[in-house]
């Protein structure tokens, strides 16, 4: 954590509050951006992603999206860690998750840090829970990687304004590589982006696990930095 992060209060629809990670620019002033974590937490990967968006202009807010079961959790990403990880997104209400997506997207909106629009950027459960929000029309902009499930969820594209960018490994095991293509028929026509890297597995994006690809990982952001500029 450095002079210009800390952890907020956000109020929850549904009543009581929530923490989300704010990391703020170096002008002190950007739009915003919500980092919507995996299953892991908000951890010190998901905070240097907040932290990374922010020193390039952006007024970024992690939240807590397992506060309800184990608030500020920070969990591993190998062995009983994973498992622990797995049960606790068992748990895990969706609906009250993508209400707290939500309350995060208000939340980011009332600082008086942040000007103009409200992007999103989820990974695996994040990228998802992007994607839903994004048809929940509760964002501006949404970038997913490698989101979880959203090849069952494909008719809430019909939903969907805000512009997208998705981006998927083409080595993931865990999400199919074919829902780029699935994606790529939904959005045709509309301001969407479909990117696949074709040797990354899941959780690319991440330099803490063994699955990171730098490659895919500076490429992916890049765009992603190209795509914030262009609908900021």
């Amino acid at each position: 954590m450095n002079a210009l992060s800390r952890w907020i209060e956000i109020p929850a629809s549904d009543g009581g509050s929530f923490q989300g990670y704010l990391a703020l620019p170096p002008a002190g002033q950007g739009p915003g951006i919500i980092i919507l974590q995996e299953i892991f937490g908000v951890n010190a990967h998901i905070r240097g992603v907040a932290e990374q968006y922010a020193a390039q202009g952006y007024a970024v807010l992690a939240p807590d999206i397992f506060w309800r079961i184990e608030p500020r959790m920070e969990i591993g990403y190998h062995g009983q860690d994973r498992v622990r990880a797995n049960q606790l997104y068992e748990q895990l209400d969706k609906d009250l998750a993508l209400a707290d997506v939500g309350a995060t997207a208000a939340r980011l909106r009332s600082l008086p840090e942040v000007s103009g629009k409200v992007a999103a950027i989820g990974f695996c459960l994040g990228g998802w829970l992007t994607y839903a929000a994004a048809a929940a029309q509760v964002i501006d902009i949404g970038i997913s990687y490698y989101g979880g499930g959203i090849q069952d969820a494909l008719g809430l594209a019909d939903r969907i304004v805000a512009p997208m960018q998705f981006h998927f490994g083409g080595s993931d095991p865990h999400v199919p590589v074919s829902v780029a293509a699935d994606l790529r028929k939904a959005f045709a026509g509309r301001d969407a982006e479909v990117h696949t890297y074709s040797q990354a597995d899941h959780g690319f994006n991440c330099w803490e696990r063994e699955t990171y690809d730098a490659g895919a990982s500076a490429l992916a952001h890049e765009r992603a930095l190209q795509f914030l500029h262009v609908h900021r």
